[in-house]
């Protein structure tokens, strides 16, 4: 019997079925050991040795695969097809060699990248070795994260007290984004005015010119910077008789862009779907595994960490015959399309993202998936689809108009679709989204020398806005451009710096958090080389060299080491008031903007005392600010902008109410005012023990953002959107004890923080809605997936829920959750208690009433330990309490390894 082992349970059970009874394959529940989360796991001075740990959970499975393979010839390493994957079957080598498991068994690396039955028998009939460089990588990469968190982390905290860590990329992405925001911060809003001619042709069609070339000379973009200047356009145009100068007409031609890598997977899910990279990772990972449809496991797209944008041949084939039956010959190209990868490591570049099969469409597989999953497929196979079909021909038409002695110029461009090709089917989504309209525009058809008849022109202000801030999507492309990071550690470095309140997401975008902002001024203050992009990027470029088997993974190590270890002894002697002083000079502008407030005053005074200067503080839990005269003046304020301007924006200088209007239905004065609880409108004043109506200004609204048109739609919640079409009852949107929602019903479901609940429609309520789960007694009532079976203890069920975050299983009042290494569909009965118990043990959950007892009883049943007597209540001694461990440094954290990748 031989042995075949992979990541997850769910690809062993469906790869069982491909191999047959001659095969058992077992799953390693993906890595099986990992470095200690302590000091010295990685030692350099022993030429960077390193301490493995097998977790005890970890430890069953490999005693069970030693087991199996203990009666077998041969054992199948068949892990995911890269790095990582590579590493996890080099761990459960070892692992078996050191239990002397291996004896006389042929060990063979197999990969596929695809779970289908094709696929994997021809992966088991042509093994390979082990690949020693792509385990060398890996190591470094290991070693790398570890050493930079072990040791830049302590001086974060000894320096920087609240901090939590810091990480090779993550801290480089927060720079990121921290830069572009003092980009914003110091933006100076310009205006400019733009002249627009509407003129009839000889055909008496309308055209729509702008204003190029005043006075003989071509304008740029702030040469009309006032209303007057573009009332003197006009003025000059309006005097003066036009014709057509020339026409230019060109036929261009766009290409489809190339399949999915994930990279670029990552970036489209999250403008077209609005999906987070860690969540539309988590759903290829599914997809890519199998999904039942028909009763049967089937794998539906392609391995979904790849760099490598070509195509199998018999996808190509496959691909062009869907096209040539589906679309016509019109949108086949005469010959494939070949797609050249941007991976300079070959090794690590594998097939892009496609489905399996292309002729199984989104609409075959819509009953089995659900909303998420099948956008994710359907965005993948219209990729695939596009990246094999013709490309678009366009008709790009450019006029320029002349007065009679060409001092005045205007031009007017357009493009017309003459073919679609590809763009039939999938168009390309941008992060940018200012592209003119006119250039799409269609022109009429004019000839060089016809005379137009001016009818009217437009002049419009305009002002330039500031870059904007990134998206998931706009970091995820850049941080690709710079060659920092790799495309599987994208989703592990944005969700490691929202977890340690470095960024928050505002509108889908992210924002630096103060504390970000010190961390990262911290670091380049004193750590200025391992923030840099190129450093970081030359970096990632030696670890794929170590990859191709070019260059030795310890000698890296070793380069790296020396340098970084010197740099880390420099701020031993550093004294904390010398870099808060430091820090305090770096972000000053930030912190205290300065503001033309007319009475000469500083933004740095302190409101509280007669000469005291407000500054950057460092306590217990974290930076703040504080005056300089402490402790007579205790005057401290949370970290934030502190001028004039952020003071009203919290209405800490909104003296009494502040009239907004009259409401036109009532007659009764709206009101801004400042409460206890902070800023709320009011409708009218108290009338006997009648009280006003009152709302609270919403997340992230300042008094400036507050008319009276907003007011009243504040003082209007809840409102009615509309009868639901399912059964007609109303949909109401309000505000409750726990956020914005939209309820129909008993149901209830939260609105997103990007959206408001002022613009939300009725389309967009409905399909919240369907995701809210129905309400019975006050509480929501979730019915059960399944019931996984009795629990030993008890003999009560155990069964298994689909929670807002994911599967879990309950049993009385313990909840445990279902980690992504376990499959909900195949999860048995001592899986769960194994949850439970664990759930239990670490004081989890909160057992109903009458429960408890039952629940202790069973977390003691499955820790292998009788469940102790309760002892009289009078001779209970309270537990002393449990010390708080210290804090962990670790690095970026991609999903399978706790480390950058």
């Amino acid at each position: 019997m031989d042995v075949l082992v992979v990541e997850s349970p769910a690809k062993a059970k469906t790869i069982g079925k491909y191999l047959g009874p001659g095969y058992t394959v077992l799953a390693s529940y993906g890595h099986v050991r990992d470095l200690p989360a302590k000091d010295g796991s990685v030692r350099p001075d022993e030429d960077f040795a390193m301490d493995w740990e097998v977790d005890a959970q970890s430890q069953k499975r490999l005693d069970a695969i030693a087991k199996a393979v203990k009666s077998g010839s041969r054992l199948y390493l068949a892990t995911d097809p890269d790095r990582e994957g590579e590493a996890i079957s080099w761990h459960v080598r070892d692992v078996l060699k050191r239990k002397k498991a291996l004896e006389g068994v042929d060990v063979k690396r197999v990969t596929f990248n695809a779970i289908t039955k094709q696929s994997v028998l021809s992966a088991v009939e042509h093994p390979r070795e082990l690949d020693q460089p792509l385990i060398d990588a890996y190591m470094a990469r290991r070693a790398l994260d570890y050493l930079v968190g072990f040791t830049l982390s302590p001086v974060l905290w000894r320096k920087l007290p609240g901090s939590r860590s810091a990480g090779r990329v993550q801290s480089v992405a927060l720079r990121l984004i921290c830069e572009r925001e003092a980009e914003i911060e110091v933006f100076k809003t310009r205006e400019y005015w733009t002249v627009d001619v509407l003129f009839g042709t000889a055909k008496q069609q309308t055209l729509k010119a702008r204003l190029t070339h005043l006075d003989g000379h071509k304008l740029d973009r702030f040469d009309l910077d006032s209303q007057e200047r573009a009332e003197q356009a006009r003025r000059e145009i309006e005097r003066r008789a036009f014709s057509v100068l020339s026409v230019d007409r060109r036929q261009v031609r766009r290409n489809p862009p190339p399949p999915f890598i994930t990279s670029t997977l990552q970036q489209e899910a999250s403008r077209k779907l609005g999906l987070g990279a860690a969540a539309a990772m988590r759903i290829a990972q599914r997809l890519y595994e199998g999904v039942d449809i028909g009763g049967e496991t089937v794998g539906l797209i392609t391995y979904m960490r790849t760099d490598g944008v070509q195509l199998a041949p018999e996808a190509i084939g496959q691909t062009r015959r869907l096209i040539e039956s589906k679309y016509g010959a019109a949108y086949l190209p005469e010959k494939p399309r070949v797609y050249s990868s941007k991976a300079k490591n070959a090794q690590e570049a594998h097939e892009a993202i496609r489905p399996t099969d292309l002729f199984r469409t989104p609409q075959d597989v819509a009953p089995y998936l659900d909303r998420d999953q099948l956008g994710l497929y359907e965005l993948i196979w219209k990729r695939t689809v596009a990246s094999q079909m013709e490309s678009a021909v366009l008709d790009q038409v450019t006029v320029d108009i002349a007065s009679g002695d060409k001092t005045v110029q205007l031009r007017a461009t357009g493009s017309v679709i003459k073919f679609n090709g590809f763009l039939t089917l999938y168009d390309e989504g941008r992060d940018d989204k200012s592209e003119d309209d006119e250039a799409s525009a269609i022109l009429p058809d004019v000839v060089p020398d016809e005379a137009l008849d001016r009818r009217d022109i437009l002049t419009e202000q305009h002002f330039t806005e500031p870059p904007p801030r990134y998206s998931e999507a706009s970091l995820v492309k850049k941080l690709e451009e710079l060659g920092i990071g790799r495309p599987s550690t994208y989703a592990s470095i944005i969700e490691v710096l929202q977890k340690r309140s470095y960024v928050r997401i505002d509108r889908k975008r992210f924002v630096p958090e103060d504390r970000g902002r010190i961390v990262t001024s911290f670091l380049q203050t004193y750590f200025p080389r391992y923030v840099e992009y190129n450093f970081t990027a030359h970096l990632e470029e030696e670890l794929d060299e170590i990859s191709d088997g070019k260059i030795d993974w310890r000698q890296v190590l070793r380069e790296f080491w020396t340098a970084f270890s010197a740099a880390v002894g420099e701020t031993k002697e550093l004294r904390v008031k010398e870099v808060l002083d430091r820090l305090d000079e770096e972000l000053g502008p930030h912190f205290f903007p300065a503001n033309d407030n007319g009475e000469g005053k500083s933004p740095r005074d302190c409101p509280s005392c007669a000469n005291g200067r407000l500054g950057l503080k460092l306590g217990k839990f974290g930076a703040f600010i504080g005056c300089s005269n402490y402790p007579e003046c205790r005057f401290t304020r949370k970290l934030g902008i502190v001028d004039a301007e952020a003071d009203a924006a919290s209405g800490a200088n909104l003296e009494g109410p502040k009239i907004l209007g009259i409401d036109p239905v009532s007659g009764k004065p709206v009101t801004l005012r400042n409460g206890p609880y902070g800023l709320y409108v009011q409708l009218g004043e108290p009338e006997g023990k009648e009280k006003p109506r009152r709302q609270s200004l919403l997340k992230g609204m300042t008094p400036d953002d507050v008319t009276l048109e907003r007011a009243l739609a504040l003082l209007a919640l809840p409102r009615e959107l509309g009868a639901h079409p399912d059964d007609g009852q109303a949909i109401l949107a309000g505000v409750g004890r726990f956020g914005p929602y939209v309820k129909h019903g008993t149901k209830y479901k939260t609105i997103p923080a990007d959206e408001s609940v002022l613009d939300i429609g009725m389309n967009r309520a409905v399909a919240l809605l369907a995701e809210a789960k129905s309400a019975a007694r006050g509480r929501a009532a979730v019915k059960p997936v399944r019931a996984v079976g009795n629990h030993p203890a008890d003999d009560t069920p155990v069964e298994l829920y689909d929670g807002r975050y994911g599967p879990y299983v309950k049993h009385g009042g313990i909840n445990a959750t279902v980690p992504n290494s376990i499959d909900p569909s195949s999860l048995t009965l001592d899986q769960a208690v194994a949850l439970l118990a664990e759930r239990a043990a670490k004081g989890g959950g909160r057992p109903a009433r009458g429960r408890r007892k039952q629940a202790n009883g069973a977390a003691a049943a499955n820790t292998n330990e009788a469940a102790p007597k309760p002892k009289p209540a009078k001779a209970r001694k309270k537990a002393a309490p449990k010390r708080k461990a210290a804090p962990k440094a670790k690095g970026d954290a991609p999903p399978r390894t706790g480390t950058d990748g």
